[in-house]
């Protein structure tokens, strides 16, 4: 039997990535961006969904008066801050200086571009990792 702690991350995950995947193909009417399964940024946030399911698991099996839950919600808001904050700016500058080389018509390549996460775009992949945390931890009961 796995885990409940890693099949809660897992499942989160594969939710989240399924859901970009879904969301995408509706809003390009097309089923071909197969990136969208594995790619980082968009909606839901598959990073904020993986670490709040496998905390709630843990909040719910051990407690969240446990040393556990605490360290796992701080984890949490690490990765959902830096989903938002880090990695958006990121995302941000990158696209900017690929602009700026492509007006320039420099002949440096322009990057790939690591998109982070908007707050909505990691509220709802919180949502989806609580509500999959809580299906795991009920179903392995």
């Amino acid at each position: 039997m796995i885990s409940p702690y890693l099949l809660a991350g897992l499942l989160a995950w594969i939710v989240a990535q399924g859901a970009k995947y879904i969301i995408n193909s509706i809003q390009t009417k097309s089923f071909r961006q197969f990136r969208q399964l594995y790619l980082s940024g968009s909606m839901p946030s598959a990073h904020s969904a993986t670490v709040i399911a496998v905390t709630t698991v843990i909040g719910l099996v051990d407690g969240i008066d446990s040393g556990l839950f605490g360290l796992a919600v701080l984890l949490s808001s690490i990765v959902m801050y830096d989903a938002m904050m880090v990695r958006h700016s990121a995302g941000e500058q990158g696209t900017t200086l690929n602009l700026l080389l492509t007006a320039l018509k420099s002949e440096i390549k322009p990057s790939r571009v690591t998109k982070g996460h908007t707050p909505i775009e990691v509220v709802a992949g919180a949502l989806v990792g609580f509500v999959i945390g809580l299906v795991v931890f009920f179903a392995t009961k």
